[in-house]
């Protein structure tokens, strides 16, 4: 294996046997021809990947999708039923909530026996116990029983074991979705203190924004087959589609991720440097005192999600006059604009819209209505225009607009219609600007 390889799976394949009944696994087991009574259930099935050292690498995927399975069996846990893993450096694995502890021990025993786990020797855990319970800050009930403790107190003690015995690779399966904000904010300061440090981590998670700011590279599985690898916000993006799309446009869908997957071949799994931004404005020459519109700033990342009965058409941003833009000045007002035809019969429907950075990462958006008082119903053949007024309190540089129509399907909330990078714009540079970072929190 190469020495800049932390983790390398090769061909894992995890099956599980599938009973109707429990009479039917007797059965199977006393049958003295060897008779089969299971179904065959294909947790994993031949998934090959490479993380790098001091690489960041979310996992993404449906429920169900092998992510926890695949987690398991690089830390251990699980044995594959066929296929290899190797792992260079000492790892700490933050999995579901009981992992790796003893429930009659008490917390303090815990980190001790933790700690045994992981292959460090008492005196080494002596040297690393004050920082780890200043870190889960969970006051005398470190002397009480772990079965006593709330699902916080748990990932509290577990996080800060995890993090504070310096290990080479780090693994977290979700877990940080436990516990209040001040403690998630905690953790993950911590984690981007690591990531600063070349380590290694490995995470699954749902947040999409996560995935978006901590991650090299993101991971598609589904159904226990790697689909995708790549920069996150294309990653990002076939996830969502699939999440939202109707049931019997899913295996289409899959196979058009297959396909892109095969156009563009991350099997080596060779570490991918971030997008650039393909429309910083260089030179401040450029700039002009009114907004105005670029007929070549056109997103070339627009994805469209499978219509559900409604199509969004004509996506663009305006002054609050009326005219067509997309190169605009901090701290004046605009208008996002598009049109939904409605193909179909539509109930408790909602617009939205988004803004998000180059990277993908969502920095705010607005829907039409609450929840509680959406629009109840929307005939065939309809055709409505939806207006969104955003001021433009972002700092110089490139994000694109999201646009979104959202009803119920079958008794369930779910998109009729999303585009995502619908609309692109730029924001004017300026010699005197003091805002700094992405949001312009002094503009008036």
């Amino acid at each position: 294996m190469s020495d800049s390889i932390a983790i390398n799976v090769e061909n894992v394949t995890k099956t599980y046997k599938l009973y109707d009944s429990p009479l039917l696994r007797l059965k199977e087991s006393l049958n003295p021809l060897g008779k089969k009574y299971h179904k065959k259930f294909f947790a994993l099935n031949d998934v090959s990947l490479k993380i790098n050292k001091g690489e960041t690498v979310g996992i993404l995927g449906r429920n169900g999708s092998g992510k926890s399975t695949l987690l398991k069996i690089i830390t251990g846990i699980l044995t594959p039923s066929s296929g290899s893993v190797s792992v260079v450096g000492k790892i700490s694995a933050l999995l579901e909530l009981g992992a790796g502890f003893n429930p009659e021990l008490t917390g303090i025993e815990n980190v001790y026996f933790n700690g045994t786990i992981l292959g460090y020797t008492r005196k080494e855990m002596d040297a690393k116990l004050d920082e780890i319970l200043s870190f889960a800050d969970i006051g005398e009930f470190i002397y009480q029983p772990v079965k006593t403790y709330s699902s916080g107190m748990f990932i509290r003690l577990a996080f800060g074991v995890a993090i504070n015995i310096d290990p080479d690779i780090l693994i977290v399966d979700e877990a940080l979705s436990v516990g209040d904000e001040a403690f998630q904010r905690k953790c993950f300061a911590r984690i981007m203190d690591f990531k600063k440090k070349g380590k290694t981590i490995l995470f699954v998670s749902h947040s999409v924004g996560t995935i978006l700011e901590l991650c090299d590279r993101a991971i598609l599985l589904d159904h226990g087959e790697r689909l995708l690898s790549g920069v996150p916000k294309p990653v990002v993006t076939s996830y969502q589609k699939l999440l939202y799309a109707p049931a019997d446009k899913i295996g289409s869908l899959l196979d058009e991720i297959k396909s892109s997957a095969a156009k563009n071949d991350f099997a080596d799994d060779e570490p991918v440097p971030p997008p650039g931004d393909p429309a910083v404005i260089e030179e401040e020459e450029t700039r002009q005192d009114i907004a105005y519109y670029d007929a070549n700033l056109i997103p070339k990342s627009t994805v469209s999600y499978e219509s559900q009965g409604a199509v969004i058409e004509d996506p663009h941003v305006t002054t609050v006059d009326g005219k067509k833009v997309n190169i605009l000045n901090r701290g004046e007002q605009y208008v996002y604009n598009y049109t939904v035809r409605f193909d179909e019969d539509a109930y408790n429907v909602r617009f939205a819209m988004l803004i998000k950075t180059v990277r993908g990462l969502e920095l705010g958006g607005m829907i039409s209505h609450p929840p509680t008082d959406s629009i109840n119903f929307v005939p065939a053949g309809t055709f409505r225009k939806q207006s969104f007024i955003f001021k433009c309190a972002l700092t110089p540089g490139a994000y694109f607009l999201n646009a979104g129509v959202q009803g119920t399907v079958n008794g369930t909330g779910t998109y009729l219609h999303r585009l995502i990078d619908a609309v692109m714009f730029k924001v004017q540079s300026e010699k005197k600007i003091l805002a700094t970072g992405t949001v312009d929190f002094s503009s008036n």
